[in-house]
């Protein structure tokens, strides 16, 4: 597993959203790794200075971020529907649902105006 990180202004709070190599690989690969540029930013973490590579989470980068989410989670709930038919196994649910969920995962943080910072990649 794989993960996206969120903290606060001064890394009070920290968010990970854990995601699987594949579906971090598509991140990599759409236009999430493009919004925002990821700067030398010193945060505390646990009471001691940290510096990582983070995009800040101004307005501007989080409109953008919202945006390309809300996108992708009407084309994977597009085609998760398609591809579920009417009756999927259990098996089949979680594993076509599973893009899904992690959408909605990452969204419920980036809307969260607390979180100023996010870790990629």
């Amino acid at each position: 597993m794989l993960d996206i990180s969120f903290y606060g202004k001064n890394g009070e709070l920290q968010e990970i959203v854990e995601v699987s190599e594949s579906f971090y690989e598509w991140l990599a690969r759409s236009e999430f790794s493009e919004i925002g540029a990821s700067r030398e930013t010193s945060i505390n973490i646990d009471n001691e200075e940290s510096l990582l590579k983070l995009v800040d989470l101004n307005k501007g980068n989080r409109q953008r971020f919202k945006d390309f989410l809300l996108e992708a989670i009407q084309q994977e709930s597009e085609a998760m529907l398609e591809k579920l038919g009417d009756s999927p196994s259990k098996e089949e649910y979680q594993s076509e649902s599973y893009p899904l969920r992690k959408l909605q995962e990452i969204i419920k943080v980036i809307t969260n105006i607390q979180y100023q910072y996010l870790e990629r990649y």
